[in-house]
């Protein structure tokens, strides 16, 4: 099976939309940055915080475990070392984790990107908005961010300098407007990135659908089962993954997308031109909204829908499962896979847990 390349966009799925409060539209990332407590660096025996939810595994399989309330963790097999403010951290409401080609450590925060080169942390400073928001390109080794869920485009860096990018304006806005004149959430907010086999990097949004760009072009596609249940609540687009067939899967298995080329243009903005067919049909609970997708060591999607726990898709059906602590059902909050093909789980207060592919393990180290 190739592996896919997904970058972790962290659900903080419970509590989303109450961070949707920060949303104020500023462009400059540092008007809203948050003061936390400056911590001494000097941790001695920490114990791993059984709310880390952000989970990665470095090119040195040393495993990264951060938490909104104590910092970040790293776990070399042996040792756990805590990281916090007094070693250069700004933040600790960590979206994702990524490392470039020479070992560097980036953390994506709503307060900036905060790289570790292996000795402390430091701040990537935002090419001046005027000159970045149209450097749309791509290049191998690029990195994609997100700094939180306010903003009208993702963040590019390219190994020197990190520039905001903005996102062309879709028919759907004025619409969106309209219906939302006092609206104070940024309906151009990220709620998801994802890189697929072909290297396209997919944008989902809050409101106005996706955007794709393929390293030259920028196009965009909105249904909007995808971003509204059926019951009238805003979902947004929280999950896109790429199956061992070339199907992607949007939040939800009712339908499947297949990617077509030569796509047209529509109001100056292309369209991804796409397919779309049945997914999973005869599902026992209708309307699952899934907040993030990975492929396992078998080609299947597993997916997870809060409380209605994990699906596994294999194409053809929908099974469901539960993560168990003794008769209780948990609910992760996000859930990652390592350099060995290991699916790990985050939960809100619960620990983390491992899953072979036939039961699942709470993570302890001794």
């Amino acid at each position: 099976m190739k592996l896919k390349k997904t970058y972790l966009i962290i659900a903080i799925l419970f509590s989303i939309v109450t961070i949707l409060y920060s949303c104020t539209g500023q462009n400059n990332i540092y008007k809203t940055k948050i003061r936390i407590k400056q911590e001494s660096n000097i941790y001695k025996n920490p114990k791993l915080d059984s709310k880390a939810r952000v989970i990665y595994q470095d090119k040195k399989n040393n495993f990264w475990f951060s938490s909104k309330e104590k910092g970040v963790y790293k776990y070399d097999g042996k040792n756990l070392t805590l990281f916090t403010s007094g070693d250069g951290l700004g933040s600790y409401r960590f979206i994702s984790v990524q490392e470039d080609n020479l070992g560097n450590l980036y953390f994506d925060t709503p307060e900036g990107v905060y790289k570790y080169d292996g000795v402390k942390f430091t701040t990537l400073p935002v090419v001046d908005i005027n000159e970045s928001e149209n450097e749309w390109k791509s290049d191998p080794g690029d990195l994609w961010f997100r700094i939180g869920w306010d903003k009208s485009g993702p963040y590019r860096f390219d190994g020197e300098n990190l520039y905001h990018l903005k996102f062309p304006k879709n028919k759907m806005e004025d619409e969106f407007y309209r219906k939302y004149p006092n609206a104070s959430i940024n309906p151009y907010a990220i709620y998801s990135i994802y890189e697929d086999s072909k290297g396209n990097i997919w944008f989902g949004t809050s409101n106005l659908g996706i955007y794709l760009f393929d390293g030259k072009d920028i196009s965009w596609m909105y249904e909007k089962h995808l971003i509204e249940t059926p019951e009238g609540g805003n979902f947004g687009i929280r999950s896109i993954a790429e199956d061992q067939d070339g199907n992607y899967w949007i939040c939800n298995a009712n339908y499947k997308y297949l990617l077509l080329p030569n796509k047209t243009v529509s109001d100056g903005l292309k369209s991804i031109n796409y397919k779309r067919q049945v997914g999973i049909e005869n599902v026992e609970k209708e309307n699952l909204y899934f907040y993030s997708m990975q492929t396992d060591n078998n080609g299947d999607l597993l997916m997870f829908a809060k409380e209605y726990g994990l699906w596994l898709n294999n194409g053809k059906e929908l099974i469901q499962f539960f993560i168990k602590d003794g008769k209780q059902n948990i609910s992760p909050t996000s859930m990652y896979k390592d350099n060995q093909g290991v699916l790990w789980f985050g939960t809100d207060q619960y620990g983390i847990y491992r899953y072979n592919g036939n039961t699942f393990e709470k993570f302890k180290i001794k």
